[in-house]
């Protein structure tokens, strides 16, 4: 529970990647910042648990130690279609394989560290007047700041009270996740697409083996469990039947989220600069959802601290620089994920298009850039 003042620089909606990596960032530059969220901590999220190495200079920026903390160094992909037919590449930056259960606690303990305020609770609404924001949770608490950012993932009742466009349409995917133990390459990193989904295999920091796919919920229901699905269509690619079938799990249960949406949003609503999940959605089938969160992040923060010190004149200023940065860093990949994501959907065409990779080695290599970004440079 908080115990000082109710008024802060900057409230921060959500303790995932995103928001705690601004709640780091932010606090190092010695302002005032409260963190709201809804879940304890450490919590396993379903995720992909993949990270490109373009955030590695940030992590270690924010004194995130990935591979101290055990992570697991990735540099060869493999793709696979529904029929089994499978090509292998170098990834061209590399990544890392981390669990959220890991990151995320050594994160918030960053993030205390440095003088940041964790509040557990959910927010109810958030209202801006007169240049400031007023932040309502669940037990009626009030608190205001100067700037709010949104990072509480990829939907939320909140969205509802924003009333943010892409809540009103349909969100038709459900994704699931568990982890097992095997045998699986430390330094790989796999994307097996099984009719109407893809499932993603790394390891993380335990030697687990991190399974997640994806799948439409129109796919799903006409199956009776998560296992009947597995069996019936997941089964039916050669390198996911051989995976599951192989391991035991860790987990008493898989985890599961509903309602994904892949529609378009916008990275600033009502005032709010929003982070992570919250602002865009890549589809998995890219595997860099969670190096975009954090890069996001890290181009709120510098911003956010310029805002603040005087070198960005006004909160217009602010919300269109940020605006522009985001659309430069992220709308070339978000379209490659999705023109992806479509092609691989479409079984007779992605065995064609994997034939084609096959003869042209580069090519899988230029798509993989096209969907992660550079260093960025730390202001």
């Amino acid at each position: 529970m908080v115990q000082n003042s109710k008024s802060y620089d900057i409230i921060i909606i959500g303790g995932g990647l995103a928001g705690l990596s601004c709640a780091i960032h932010l606090s190092k530059a010695d302002l005032n910042v409260l963190v709201i969220e809804k879940n304890t901590y450490p919590k396993h999220k379903v995720c992909g648990e993949y990270i490109s190495n373009e955030v590695l200079p940030y992590l270690e920026y924010l004194g995130i130690e990935v591979f101290a903390l055990g992570a697991k160094q990735i540099d060869r992909f493999e793709l696979s279609t529904v029929k089994s037919q499978s090509i292998s590449t170098s990834l061209p930056l590399g990544g890392f394989g981390i669990s959220r259960y890991c990151i995320d606690n050594a994160l918030v303990e960053k993030a205390q560290e440095k003088g940041a305020k964790l509040l557990r609770a959910q927010v109810k609404n958030v209202q801006y007047a007169d240049d400031k924001f007023n932040v309502v949770t669940n037990d009626q608490q009030h608190y205001t700041a100067k700037l709010v950012i949104g990072a509480y993932g990829k939907r939320s009742n909140l969205d509802v009270k924003l009333n943010r466009q892409f809540i009103q349409r349909k969100s038709p995917y459900l994704a699931v996740k568990t982890h097992v133990n095997g045998t699986f390459p430390d330094d790989l990193v796999a994307l097996h697409n099984f009719e109407g989904g893809y499932c993603g295999v790394s390891k993380v920091e335990t030697n687990a083996i991190n399974l997640c796919y994806i799948t439409s919920y129109k796919s799903f229901k006409k199956h009776k469990s998560i296992e009947d699905f597995q069996e019936q269509i997941i089964f039916k690619n050669k390198f996911l039947k051989d995976i599951f079938e192989s391991t035991t799990p860790v987990f008493d249960q898989p985890l599961t989220i509903s309602q994904i949406s892949f529609e378009d949003k916008k990275p600033v609503e009502h005032h709010i600069i929003m982070c992570g999940d919250t602002a865009a959605l890549i589809h998995p089938l890219c595997g860099n959802g969670m190096g975009m969160a954090i890069k996001s992040a890290q181009m709120a923060s510098q911003l956010i601290i310029k805002w603040f010190n005087g070198t960005i004149d006004n909160r217009e200023a602010l919300e269109k620089q940020y605006l522009r940065e985001w659309n430069a860093a992220f709308k070339k990949r978000l379209k490659t994920g999705r023109i992806v994501a479509k092609l691989f959907n479409k079984p007779r065409l992605s065995e064609f298009l994997l034939q084609l990779l096959k003869l042209m080695p580069g090519l899988l290599p230029h798509i993989i850039k096209r969907t992660h970004g550079k260093v960025m440079q730390i202001e």
